[in-house]
């Protein structure tokens, strides 16, 4: 996968936060976003994009803490063979309110729209500046 670099994700513009929500499930287990949150709010700039998939992976769908480094190293060949969308389409920035910043490696933070850091990340011109993806199609006027 290319390392996505020096990149600030801003929350989607059709978000319907006002600010950083923390997900929570309305079932048994945890979703797919409640999971994200939880590695990137205890791990900030420690996870990669493809570091984050497959951590995910493992705690949403394998519902593990952890896995030996062989097992670790095979569902790491599995799941990075195809490709996988980047943060820009998580549910963190496009539904929660939280904006994603990936540093010089490529290292992953999250923060909340309405919290400081997130204003000067999102007014640095040294950063590519991207909002998420919409959750709805534009209309066309």
């Amino acid at each position: 996968m290319t390392t996505i670099v020096n990149t600030f994700v801003r929350v989607s513009q059709d978000c319907p936060a006002e600010r950083g929500i923390v997900p929570v499930s309305k079932g048994p287990g945890k979703t797919l976003p409640e999971v994200q949150f939880d590695i990137l709010s205890k791990h900030p700039y420690t996870y990669d994009l493809d570091e984050l998939i497959v951590e995910t992976h493992i705690r949403h769908k394998l519902a593990l803490d952890a896995l030996d480094e062989a097992r670790r190293a095979s569902v790491r060949s599995e799941l990075l063979a195809k490709s996988h969308p980047c943060m820009r389409a998580s549910m963190l920035p496009k539904k929660y309110g939280w904006g994603v910043h990936y540093d010089e490696n490529g290292r992953i933070a999250i923060y909340p729209m309405e919290s400081e850091a997130y204003a000067r990340l999102s007014e640095r011109a040294d950063l590519k500046q991207e909002y998420a993806m919409r959750n709805k199609k534009a209309v066309k006027a």
